[in-house]
């Protein structure tokens, strides 16, 4: 398989397994508030990840260079700490569909800061496969609350949601261009570039101190201590941590190492489309024919994207 293929595919399945922990960490984040299902999932991950790091490589720390750690470090703070609290926001605001839309917006910032970071030119065909893919995206984002039979949200609350979107998606987006910058130009003369497991790693210590530090700064720290008590709520964000920043962000990062990266967060970003059916199955949250319509032109934008790699 050409290795744009096994990005542009390791992109595809990254959206399914958000797509996934989206419908859990809503969930638990209605029970417990979205900072504290962040910082416990971001443990969760970051704990999975070490054990499978010894297990793989026989040592508990990824072996990088400072350069190398500050960058990923750097990645994992905003996409991870920052993007994710954003995202988990607009989730519990927003609801599932219309706070996974918003963070469709990263592979705008993807491929502004893939061109001024990593210098990465898209061809036509590239930017004709994105802008159709977003294009299907936000005919769906754009569809009615009384076509989803969804509640209408109080202004206030919609403006919260739309504004932890997108600091979501600028962070997301961003962090993913910093990381593949960590990953494989990074680094002292001679130093080999990052394998993908341990630059997920390293992403997921940085991002874990600095949600928890967000915890101690904001006084949120007994609500989040006293969120374990929650078993429920904890069990969905075991569940979200296996599917999203363990297994999720690993794939994320070989998908970025071998696609380029506007291109591949705008395969991430198809998540609207896949919760359509799953919210269906759930919840019997019906679709109408524009959603359906928008759906297909993101699959067509994915068609030109895979044949252009």
């Amino acid at each position: 398989m050409d290795s744009h293929l096994v990005g542009e595919t390791a992109a595809l399945v990254t959206a399914a397994l958000w797509t996934s922990c989206s419908i859990l960490f809503a969930s638990a984040g209605r029970r417990i508030g979205p900072l504290s299902v962040n910082a416990y999932r971001i443990v969760m991950a970051m704990v999975l990840l070490g054990v499978t790091h010894l297990v793989l490589f026989r040592t508990l720390l990824p072996p990088a260079d400072t350069s190398q750690w500050f960058y990923l470090g750097l990645s994992g703070a905003a996409g991870l700490a920052l993007g994710d609290f954003g995202y988990f926001g607009a989730l519990v605001f927003m609801g599932p569909r219309r706070g996974v839309l918003l963070m469709s917006m990263a592979p705008i910032f993807s491929v502004i800061s893939g061109y001024f970071i990593l210098g990465e030119v898209l061809s036509p065909l590239n930017l004709l496969g994105i802008v159709v893919t977003l294009s299907g995206v936000t005919w769906v984002i754009l569809e009615k609350e009384i076509h989803t039979h969804e509640p209408p949200l109080p202004a206030r609350q919609k403006v919260y949601g739309i504004l932890c979107g997108l600091g979501g998606a600028v962070g997301q987006g961003l962090g993913l261009v910093i990381s593949k910058y960590g990953m494989l130009v990074a680094g002292s003369e001679g130093a080999q570039p990052v394998n993908t497991l341990s630059a997920t790693l390293i992403r997921m210590i940085v991002a874990s101190g600095v949600v928890w530090l967000l915890v101690l700064v904001s006084g949120r720290l007994p609500r989040v201590i006293a969120a374990r008590r929650d078993l429920a709520a904890l069990k969905r964000t075991f569940a979200g941590a296996v599917t999203g920043p363990f297994v999720g962000v690993w794939l994320s990062m070989v998908a970025v190492t071998y696609a380029i990266a506007g291109v591949a967060a705008t395969l991430m970003s198809l998540m609207p489309v896949m919760v359509i059916p799953v919210l269906w199955l759930l919840y019997h949250q019906k679709t109408s024919a524009r959603g359906i319509a928008g759906a297909a032109v993101a699959v067509v934008g994915v068609a030109i994207l895979f044949g252009t790699g």
